[in-house]
């Protein structure tokens, strides 16, 4: 781990643009204040927690941390998912997925994208077979790149499926029979 600067969950706009997008997987993202225990959090504190389909942080989490972490949930089978805490699981495969994963979310994010994402992870530590994150992304993530794939976790043009694995797809309002009653 570096004592480089890394983007974190209190940063501006980072809290509330990452609970954004993580509720359109159907996640949920638990703010907990500074020093705070974070539930299901394999690492420790500032590292970020999951339990179930929430994800936990404080300011100080990295947002990587906390893109993997929601990349987990969203990669794992809804066996695993359903009684997920704290230990993800899964095999390499899945792991490699889930880092494939953070980083395409990364581009979803305001003021954030892949670039700085992959420069984070380095920073962090993430150790890669061709010695950087984005080396690994660009040239040697085919197997991740599959997995995501072949769970619809992404289409053949890297866009977000912004659905949990085995997880019904969202509906969109065109499609749903909900009616609202009139507002008076």
């Amino acid at each position: 781990m570096s004592n480089a600067p890394v983007l974190t969950c209190g940063d501006p706009g980072i809290g509330d643009a990452l609970a954004a997008l993580l509720d359109r997987y159907g996640l949920q993202l638990k703010r907990h204040p500074e020093q705070a225990p974070l539930p299901g959090s394999w690492w420790g504190e500032p590292e970020a927690g999951i339990v179930g389909t929430t994800v936990h942080v404080r300011p100080d989490t990295p947002l990587h941390s906390a893109l993997h972490e929601a990349g987990h949930v969203i990669c794992m089978d809804a066996g695993r998912r359903a009684k997920l805490h704290t230990n993800a699981g899964g095999d390499d495969l899945e792991e490699c997925g889930v880092c494939y994963l953070q980083i395409l979310l990364a581009d979803a994010l305001p003021n954030v994208d892949r670039e700085r994402l992959m420069r984070d992870m380095d920073a962090w530590g993430y150790s890669f077979r061709l010695g950087s994150t984005k080396a690994w992304f660009l040239e040697d993530a085919a197997d991740a790149r599959a997995f995501l794939l072949a769970h619809g976790l992404l289409d053949t043009d890297d866009r977000l499926g912004f659905a949990c694995r085995q997880a019904p797809p969202p509906v969109s309002a065109d499609e749903s029979d909900a009616t609202l009653a009139p507002i008076k």
